[in-house]
């Protein structure tokens, strides 16, 4: 698989090396159906370049998860031909990291590419659960003329047959609300005030997660104080602490079995996002690899 050299924490060739490497950086450089603020394809490249500015050495978990390597692939380009198109795309370029064996984290871009990702992620296997940590639910059939849209790609998700668990919910349609209140709907709903509030919401998001968990991560589930980089930034959301402190005990809880961080949009000048974006990555990997 082709790699670059501008990787992800800026690896040498013996860390970044794709045949050696257990995790796998899929950049996919797409917002061809955002609907508000647009610049999400320019967030992968963003969040590369300000990742080679983040410590190899994790403070809190005392050592450093890239020694395990981490490759990064030369980015997707998904063309103009279409979001079903690039869901089509995008499923191909991860199903062949998970078939080589990888860990795979995708990089976005907008929040659509996710369910071509869980597919690939999810494998022969259906039985997988989906945390997703994001400001909106996602749920709508189609919008803007288009299933694959970042609007619909949680139902997506549902079709493919996973369980979702959404952290830091603010932000619904009627469609989504009635979605969510529907029966034998397999979505269990935590909402930024309850993790504001609730001595116990990680508790109960980790109860309603499955064995085999892939994390989808929507930089709006972030209140825009944190991470003001991105297509619609919602008041009222989530911390630094409370995500890690939810991925720590996720990752120790369940198997991991794949993760993007999405709808990074960087603001000219700023690059208080991507930063955090790139850091929530390497969280990730470096929870995972604890883990194992």
């Amino acid at each position: 698989m082709p790699t670059v050299q501008q990787n992800f924490l800026g690896l040498p060739p013996k860390l970044s090396n794709y045949a050696r490497a257990a995790y796998a950086v899929l950049p996919v450089p797409y917002d061809g159906t955002a609907s508000y603020r647009k610049g999400a394809q320019d967030g992968p490249a963003a969040i590369l370049a300000a990742s080679q500015q983040v410590e190899w050495f994790d403070e809190e978990l005392q050592r450093e998860p890239c020694r395990t390597g981490i490759a990064t692939l030369a980015p997707l380009e998904p063309g103009s031909a279409g979001p079903d198109a690039v869901h089509e795309k995008v499923y191909g370029a991860a199903r062949r990291i998970v078939r080589d064996g990888k860990f795979l984290l995708g990089l976005g871009g907008e929040h659509g590419i996710t369910s071509a990702l869980v597919r690939a992620a999810m494998g022969r296997r259906r039985t997988l659960s989906v945390l997703q940590i994001d400001a909106h639910a996602d749920l709508r059939n189609s919008y803007g003329g288009s299933r694959f849209s970042h609007a619909s790609v949680m139902r997506r998700v549902l079709e493919l047959g996973a369980d979702i668990v959404v952290v830091g919910l603010r932000s619904l349609s009627a469609e989504c609300s009635r979605v969510l209140r529907s029966r034998g709907t397999r979505v269990t709903a935590i909402s930024a005030r309850e993790c504001l509030e609730s001595a116990n919401w990680i508790a109960r998001a980790v109860a309603a997660l499955g064995p085999r968990v892939y994390v989808t991560v929507d930089i709006d589930g972030f209140d825009p104080a944190y991470a003001p980089g991105t297509g619609t930034p919602e008041p009222g959301g989530l911390d630094w602490h409370g995500v890690c402190s939810l991925l720590r005990t996720v990752a120790a809880a369940r198997q991991i079995i794949g993760a993007d961080v999405v709808e990074v949009a960087p603001i000219a000048g700023q690059h208080t996002t991507e930063f955090l974006a790139a850091r929530l990555a390497y969280k990730l990997i470096g929870y995972h690899r604890s883990s194992c």
